[in-house]
């Protein structure tokens, strides 16, 4: 089985990535699921592992649609299921591995119901927040041409500049910490593990003194 994990990282290698969600976005989550896993019971690591692999692997279809009407997780879920059937997948691990792809995001509209399935929702999520979500969100807000910092209540910023699909309107308005004010750091309650909250929490508190000093730096204030 671990042939088979190996020919798919291989293919992650040589799949086109965006830069917030490139092979080593895709490793860390891989990374997590394993760290979380020890702590739950009953975890089929043969359903874990290749979901972890695959549940970015149509992400830039989706960054590249300016209709924003892709589902990276609804594609994803495709195309993991050609590449696991050639691998010689049965069909009912291929359809849990799907369930985990399809479920790993927060607006696919399916809500992770196995334990492989909530650990990859975790894991996915945790590498959203804390040091490496903040490198992380600098590197997208590079690519959208977002300022350091935005200065703006973020009530008045949501009646500006956010759609009644929370999509953001004008990526040039948008910043690093209102991303954090608006969805960031409501993330550990929306997790499924106890160690995925404990870690979350942590790398939640890190970010809130990181924004904290951002704001007294750039007031002249530190």
């Amino acid at each position: 089985m671990q042939d088979r994990h190996e020919i798919i990282k291989n293919i992650i290698k040589d799949n086109k990535l965006c830069t917030a969600h490139d092979l080593d976005h895709v490793l860390r989550v891989y990374n997590l699921c394993k760290r979380l896993a020890v702590h739950e019971a009953g975890v089929d690591m043969d359903i874990l592992i290749p979901a972890a692999l695959l549940h970015d692997i149509a992400r830039v279809i989706e960054d590249e649609d300016k209709s924003g009407e892709s589902d990276h997780a609804v594609l994803g879920a495709k195309m993991a299921s050609g590449i696991l059937e050639r691998l010689g997948y049965e069909e009912g691990a291929i359809e849990r591995i799907k369930h985990c792809i399809l479920a790993h995001r927060f607006r696919s509209g399916h809500n992770p119901e196995t334990i492989e399935a909530k650990i990859l929702f975790d894991a996915d999520k945790l590498d959203v927040i804390g040091a490496i979500g903040i490198a992380r969100s600098f590197m997208v807000a590079g690519q959208h041409g977002e300022k350091l910092f935005q200065d703006i209540p973020i009530e008045e910023y949501i009646v500006e500049n956010v759609g009644e699909n929370g999509r953001i309107k004008d990526n040039s308005k948008h910043g690093i910490n209102l991303e954090f004010e608006l969805k960031l750091k409501k993330i550990p309650q929306r997790l499924y593990t106890k160690k995925g909250k404990e870690i979350a929490l942590r790398r939640i508190s890190y970010m809130e003194e990181f924004f904290r000093i951002l704001r007294e730096e750039i007031n002249g204030e530190n």
